[in-house]
């Protein structure tokens, strides 16, 4: 899903910095299958906690982020709940990746499934905050929860959300993540807004906000492979009796 819905990458004609390049490839890289249990709590608590930040966004009234603003218009105008149409969407969205030639993973897939239906169930369940100071509390919680659970459901390695995946596809094709994520966002914030979505300054500190903190906590959670163990240096490998190498 969002999101990492903001991937930071250098413009067309230059060289990303060394941080955009590092964030590209690990979304990018293909699927490892080693230490799963690790890989695969994370990606669920990741996923988790992406649809429980979300929800909180959408809860504090000040304006939503782009993909939900999209899920928010529809549930409106025809029904069915937010979380609902996020799946639906997800779903959607990795039909796109057929002409993109994208493998989607268990990453991808359960993004589709869990991060919708936990949106709902955690809306359907605490109450929406009246006081002002509290919907800032859950707008800014929100938002920096919503950048822990990129890192963590990215950084497990097992494929990245639909809207991820649709971003990096197109800009593996020479376009640039950033202008990709641009296009994209700016259209189904607007399809939302027509559909009656909440927009406000929610919206932008999310745009602005979410970013950086991708760049943080996306490296920070990433399962890196163990490194191949190198002989050291001055010990030589042990031999047979008949003095091979065994």
């Amino acid at each position: 899903m969002t999101s990492m819905r903001d991937t930071p990458d250098g413009a067309a004609g230059r060289t990303p910095d060394r941080r955009s390049r590092g964030i590209g490839a690990i979304i990018q890289r293909p699927l490892v299958p080693d230490r799963p249990t690790r890989r695969l709590s994370q990606l669920i608590f990741g996923l988790a906690l992406y649809g429980v930040s979300d929800a909180m966004v959408i809860q504090a009234g000040l304006g939503v982020e782009p993909w939900d603003a999209l899920s928010q218009g529809l549930s409106r105008t025809f029904g069915l709940g937010i979380g609902m149409w996020t799946n639906i969407i997800g779903a959607l969205v990795l039909l796109l990746w057929i002409p993109l030639r994208n493998k989607p993973g268990l990453g991808t897939v359960l993004n589709v499934l869990m991060v919708g239906t936990v949106m709902d169930l955690f809306m359907a369940w605490t109450p929406v905050p009246e006081a002002m100071w509290l919907r800032w509390t859950v707008l800014i919680s929100g938002v920096v929860l919503n950048g822990v659970a990129t890192g963590m459901y990215i950084g497990a390695g097992l494929g990245p959300g639909p809207r991820d995946g649709l971003m990096t596809g197109w800009a593996a094709r020479g376009h640039s993540i950033r202008g990709v994520r641009w296009v994209i966002e700016l259209t189904v914030l607007v399809i939302g807004f027509l559909l009656g979505a909440t927009l406000g300054i929610g919206t932008l500190i999310y745009a602005v906000a979410i970013g950086p903190l991708s760049q943080i906590f996306i490296p920070m959670f990433d399962v890196k492979s163990p490194m191949p163990k190198e002989p050291v240096p001055g010990v030589q490998k042990s031999r047979t009796p008949d003095g091979k190498a065994p």
